[in-house]
């Protein structure tokens, strides 16, 4: 058994695993590292080119496009690594990229899950939208990061270069135990694709564990590569499973109030969609709205379960503010606005 087993999902990717597998094998060539590609079924031969070109990366075909999460769920069935690193393929690797995060889960046990630092493959000076230098959330589900807050992206000045404890790590490059992966239930196969992720480290942070950002290594991701980021089938898939992640996580004294302040607050969105030119996205969040009431009874079981196994009454990660008035009427445009006490400030 391998130590790390590097997983990247693939679906009709064959052009980013050209371009993005080499930087990959250069820096993982290590003898307790397995570079693993799991396909979804692609149909642009992405296999064939494989093996042709890349023999030393180990394939796990999977029959059709079963999405990113019960992607990976049934990729990391054939796992059987100490941790298994989830990969984008639109992700380029540095020198070292492995090291830190592995000698950080060795050194500390309640860690479930690392991130590197994350920056823009089209501009490596600025951080990348999906992740950035760790994850953060407010009260009613808006996710946010060290280097990114809504669309403000920060350059990389180095500012937020401290370990640092967050409450998600991007699912772009996600380093997890395996075991724990397996073992608190993986991603949720239900949402697709989209926020997967923040549901998984919030539902493993309620159970104690911890997740951390490890900026000593860094990666550089395109972004963007599935959906575009106007899409309305992104908007929809981000609504809905933000709600669903809502629904499963939060504790039974937040949950009446929060649901009732996102009814307005993801109409005011719709709203703004619609009076911006933008109709299909308005839509697309109605919909959200509407697939979440459908689906919320049968998460009721997944609530009880989540509930049941959570041992922290509170996670010092969430902030207990809106980020949205924190943003839009106070002007807190970054994270060290929002936090002027925490080591990342500059």
């Amino acid at each position: 058994m391998k130590k790390v087993a590097v997983v990247i999902l693939n679906w009709n990717g064959k052009t980013l695993l050209e371009e993005f597998l080499p930087s990959v094998l250069q820096h993982s060539s290590r003898e307790w590292v397995d570079v693993v590609v799991a396909d979804n079924g692609s149909g642009d031969g992405s296999v064939a080119m494989l093996w042709e070109k890349f023999p030393a990366v180990q394939i796990i075909p999977l029959e059709k496009n079963y999405g990113f999460a019960e992607g990976y769920n049934q990729a990391l069935a054939h796992i059987d690594a100490e941790y298994t690193v989830l990969l984008n393929s639109d992700v380029e690797v540095t020198a070292g990229w492995l090291d830190a995060p592995v000698a950080l889960l060795d050194r500390e046990p309640g860690v479930a899950g690392v991130q590197p630092k994350i920056l823009a493959r089209r501009n490596k000076k600025t951080f990348e939208y999906a992740g950035a230098a760790g994850g953060f959330m407010d009260r009613y589900g808006y996710p946010y990061c060290r280097g990114r807050v809504f669309d403000v992206i920060e350059e990389d000045r180095q500012h937020y270069d401290t370990p640092m404890d967050i409450l998600w790590a991007s699912g772009a490059c996600l380093f997890i135990r395996t075991q724990v992966y397996k073992t608190e239930g993986g991603l949720d196969a239900r949402f697709f694709a989209h926020q997967e992720e923040v549901d998984l480290c919030w539902r493993l942070r309620c159970r104690g564990y911890r997740l951390v950002c490890v900026p000593e290594s860094v990666v550089y991701h395109v972004g963007g590569a599935t959906l575009h980021a106007e899409s309305p089938r992104k908007t929809f898939l981000n609504f809905r499973n933000n709600l669903l992640m809502l629904f499963k996580n939060l504790p039974e004294k937040d949950l009446a109030h929060v649901m009732h302040v996102r009814f307005w607050l993801d109409y005011i969105a719709a709203f703004k969609f619609l009076v911006t030119g933008q109709p299909q996205n308005a839509l697309a969040v109605y919909k959200a709205r509407k697939s979440f009431r459908q689906m919320k009874s049968s998460y009721a079981p997944v609530r009880k379960e989540n509930l049941a196994k959570t041992t922290l009454s509170s996670i010092p990660e969430i902030m207990e503010n809106s980020l949205l008035s924190a943003f839009y009427l106070e002007g807190k445009k970054t994270y060290a606005d929002l936090h002027p006490q925490s080591p990342s400030r500059p």
